[in-house]
């Protein structure tokens, strides 16, 4: 037997230089492999750190060897290996979406992925910054890579910061995006803020060299860190959404009257005898849709779905319109909202409150016996809602089967079956993402954590949106005749096939096989997970990961259709106090209402689409980390107690929990474990050395909680026993 021979680098810490050499020859005898620092560090058997590798990696990377995945896994850059010369680079203009690392992707229109952007050549570009980016085209290589040339616009310009006061100014330290930088402060502006206070900064002026630091002002002192109150508004101001309105725009506001002359009264339908009412959260303040029901002479039913007529108070290019442009959502924190629109207008006059008149913007159906649309009407009118109910009573009638309203609400919900079976049919996909709620107490501290259930009640009034969205696109695409009328559709495109390849497989190993050749065959497969996922708690794990295989939904002017609700056409008319897309979809279909024809600058309608969809997707990560933090917080108060849950991911590092009840999510250390275990490549399983033991994702464990920290969002976890 002739005995491999011993590598000279065996046990060695090898200096930077030969750190580097080193690392590329492997890579470059390993050309199709892709490979992270630990797995480097085993196969040349050497003595330096996992830092010191990561560091080489970088440099490789920079010089243009090779290709970064952004997860931590490198191979040889296809040029390297191909033979194929040097890079091109082109200029782009694009927005910034950060990553929890620090790194960020640069989505660029026109490009079929987006650039990868390694923290250190950001720039100092933050999340929502639209930036100028130096992306390097290399033939063979799958996804882009780049450089930050300038940056263009800032997303936001306030920031949450913890003051360090010095002789002679004040700075302020502020964490976002993954980095932390300092803003320097005047004593005049400082507004008597104290050392270690919360403060948020208004940037005045951004340096213009990497190594200088930007200029600001204090605009409110928040106090002491660590409250509840502080943490959640640091969320929502780094995530670029202001927590107070500009005074302008509450005295325009405040000016707004409600009452009505004859004039309005005249020009709208006037349904305020017919039979209305609202559905909403318990907690709910703004009401922006209301349910009408009446039977016919004829023997069919009349269904109104009212929407508040936002665009009544909110006139285009107003301080109150271009602020609620500005913000394009409401966000819906675990204890707060920070609304589009001022309090006056979102509580009170367009909240469709009970046994008052109220201004609407209705889409009307007619149904027959069958319980199919026979016609169906859009115009302004008034209403005068009967009654409120919360979920929770409208589903205590449809189980009882009596109460207040009970006619109109079970046939309501019978016929929002229909709808929905109906949608099904046509292709859409049944997925829902579990919501976690809490209980807090007066404080907002969380003494109950636990996934909301969608009963008929909810799904009653979500399938009535749904019509009315789809119908009002509809409209709008029949009522261009072959010339376009631009309009705000929300469509969702088909999904990516690499990325839902990668889970078929990922199901298959887990014992689910999917038949995924078509977007039908697509749907229908994720449908039977599903329903498979009811009965089979170990494949609930599947659905958020298919769901991150789905496109996400845009606001756009192009109408591709909506994949996932399997409707041709989609809009979103039905929560203007809460979204400005649909603001502009209320203006846009009622200047081509009565055979008038309206057509917008289609440009400038896709830019706002644009700004709406970032602003979506900035205010759900304000909601997930809001979420974080309250679950974190209720964890803590559990640290040395047992719970149960279930594998969710892997790294290098160890294994994530997700534990049942508060969908909390922390981590065991491999190395608390008692023996070192191997990461699979396909970080589906982990595989103990000595004992050949397996840790599969979706495997059920019981932990000890260990630490829970509020500051870093991060829960610790001991593996106590497996089933």
């Amino acid at each position: 037997m002739i005995k491999k021979k011993k590598s000279k680098n065996t046990g060695r810490k090898l200096s930077a230089r030969d750190l580097k050499k080193e690392v590329f020859k492997l890579l470059k005898r390993n050309a199709r492999k892709k490979l992270n620092a630990k797995q480097i560090i085993k196969k040349l058997k050497i003595a330096n750190s996992r830092d010191a590798v990561q560091h080489a990696l970088e440099g490789l990377t920079e010089e243009g060897k090779l290709f970064s995945f952004g997860d931590q896994l490198y191979r040889l850059d296809r040029n390297v290996a191909n033979n194929n010369g040097p890079k091109i680079t082109k200029e782009h203009q694009g927005t910034v979406d950060m990553t929890r690392s620090g790194a960020g992707y640069i989505v660029v229109d026109g490009l079929e992925n987006d650039v990868y952007v390694p923290a250190k050549f950001l720039k100092g570009a933050l999340n929502g910054d639209k930036v100028s980016v130096a992306v390097s085209v290399s033939r063979g290589r799958r996804k882009p890579e780049g450089k930050v040339v300038k940056v263009l616009e800032r997303a936001s310009e306030f920031f949450i910061g913890t003051m360090d006061l010095k002789a002679k100014y004040g700075i302020a330290i502020v964490e976002a995006g993954g980095r932390t930088f300092d803003v320097y402060i005047e004593p005049e502006d400082l507004l008597e803020a104290k050392a270690g206070e919360k403060v948020v900064v208004k940037i005045t002026k951004w340096p213009t060299r990497t190594a200088k630091n930007p200029i600001g002002r204090v605009t409110t002192v928040l106090g002491e860190a660590g409250s509840n109150n502080i943490e959640m508004n640091s969320i929502l101001i780094n995530n670029g959404f202001n927590i107070d309105f500009p005074e302008e725009v509450i005295a325009e506001a405040e000016a707004l009257d409600e009452s009505l002359d004859e004039a309005e009264i005249a020009s709208r339908r006037d349904m305020r005898k017919v039979t209305t009412f609202t559905i909403d959260p318990d907690t709910a303040k703004d009401f922006d849709d209301a349910l009408s029901v009446q039977k016919l002479e004829n023997g069919e039913i009349e269904i109104g779905v009212h929407i508040a007529d936002v665009t009544h108070y909110v006139r285009p290019n107003t301080a109150l319109d271009k602020e609620a442009l500005k913000r394009s959502t409401s966000v819906y924190l675990v204890d707060r909202v920070c609304p589009m629109l001022p309090e006056k207008l979102s509580n009170e006059l367009c909240s469709l409150r009970p046994n008052e008149d109220k201004c609407t913007f209705s889409a009307v159906f007619t149904f027959n016996d069958s319980y199919k649309v026979t016609s169906r009407w859009f115009g302004k009118t008034l209403i005068h809602s009967d009654r409120r109910f919360a979920y929770e009573e409208a589903q205590e009638i449809l189980e009882a089967g009596e109460g207040e309203l009970h006619d109109e609400i079970l046939l309501l919900n019978t016929i929002a079956k229909k709808l929905r079976k109906k949608k099904f049919k046509n292709g859409a996909i049944a997925f829902e993402g579990e919501e976690v709620k809490f209980r807090l107490d007066e404080d907002g501290v969380p003494i109950e954590a636990y996934v909301k259930e969608r009963k008929d009640a909810h799904l009653l009034i979500e399938d009535f949106m749904l019509l009315a969205n789809k119908e009002v696109a509809t409209y709008m695409v029949k009522a261009s005749k072959g010339q376009e009328i631009p309009f705000v559709y929300r469509v969702h495109d088909l999904p990516d096939p690499d990325k839902v390849a990668d889970f078929g497989k990922f199901a298959a190993e887990l014992g689910f096989k999917m038949t995924l050749d078509t977007p039908r065959q697509i749907a229908d497969s994720y449908n039977s997970l599903a329903k498979a996922a009811r009965e089979n708690e170990e494949l609930r794990l599947l659905e958020p990961i298919a769901i991150r295989t789905m496109a996400k939904a845009v606001y756009t002017t192009e109408n591709i259709g909506h994949y996932g609700l399997g409707f041709e056409n989609y809009s979103h008319f039905t929560s203007p106090i809460r979204r400005y897309a649909d603001v502009l979809a209320h203006r846009i279909l009622f200047k081509n209402l009565g055979g008038k024809t309206y057509r917008a600058n289609k440009e400038d309608l896709e830019a706002q689409c644009k700004h709406i969809s970032a602003q979506e997707r900035k205010a759900m990560t304000a909601e997930r980390e809001s979420i974080k933090y309250k679950q974190v917080e209720f964890i803590s108060k559990h640290v040395g107690e047992m719970m149960d849950g279930h594998i969710s991911g892997m790294i290098d590092r160890g294994l994530f929990i997700e534990l049942a009840g508060s969908k909390a999510e922390g981590m065991i250390a491999f190395e608390t474990l008692d023996e070192p275990y191997d990461l699979d490549e396909s970080r589906l399983k982990a595989v103990g050395r000595r004992s050949k033991k397996v840790f599969k994702m979706g495997d059920k464990v019981r932990v000890e909680i260990l630490d829970a920290d509020l500051l870093k969002r991060r829960i610790e976890m001991k593996l106590e026993e497996m089933e």
